[in-house]
């Protein structure tokens, strides 16, 4: 396991108690570089959406104790935020909650329909999340229903419309 991956379960492991005593979900932990830093996020929801005093709750007891834990042996900057509008779909209690709902795909690589009659390439869609499990994820294109192999596909997103 990488150092990084073992960065993002043991925060997770310290973040649930915090989460759980003021009734949030866990949406994610990531442990990435952006720019010249790296960065701690968590990414928390609640019934309602979350709001920046919530993300202050979780940042603050979070921060402390990190500095207890001090596992993380490089420069970093926490953030604690919620997941956003076009939150990425990854662990399955995101696709449970959103069964019904508009999503957008984006596969690593081209695959061919047959639409029309004619056939066309594409690796991006968007349509209506019909179901998943472990192996595939099933969604409805407006006039077909398509069933898509989780290993075939790089980013799942909820859709947002202005």
């Amino acid at each position: 396991m990488k150092k990084h991956d073992e960065y993002v379960l043991k925060t997770e492991a310290i973040l649930e108690p915090i989460i759980e005593a003021n009734d949030f979900e866990l949406v994610d932990v990531e442990f990435v570089k952006e720019g010249n830093n790296m960065i701690l996020r968590a990414y928390i929801d609640k019934e309602g959406g979350i709001t920046i005093n919530d993300c202050e709750i979780v940042n603050r007891a979070l921060s402390d104790k990190l500095d207890e834990e001090d596992y993380i042996d490089e420069p970093y900057i926490l953030e604690v935020s919620s997941p956003g509008l076009g939150r990425q779909l990854k662990k399955d209690k995101d696709y449970i909650r959103s069964i019904g709902k508009d999503i957008d795909i984006k596969l690593f690589k081209e695959i061919v329909l047959v639409e029309n009659g004619k056939n066309i390439k594409a690796k991006e869609f968007s349509g209506r999340l019909d179901g998943f499990d472990e192996e595939t994820i099933t969604v409805f294109l407006g006039e077909q229903t398509m069933v898509f192999s989780r290993k075939d596909i790089a980013i799942v997103r909820l859709s947002f419309d202005f």
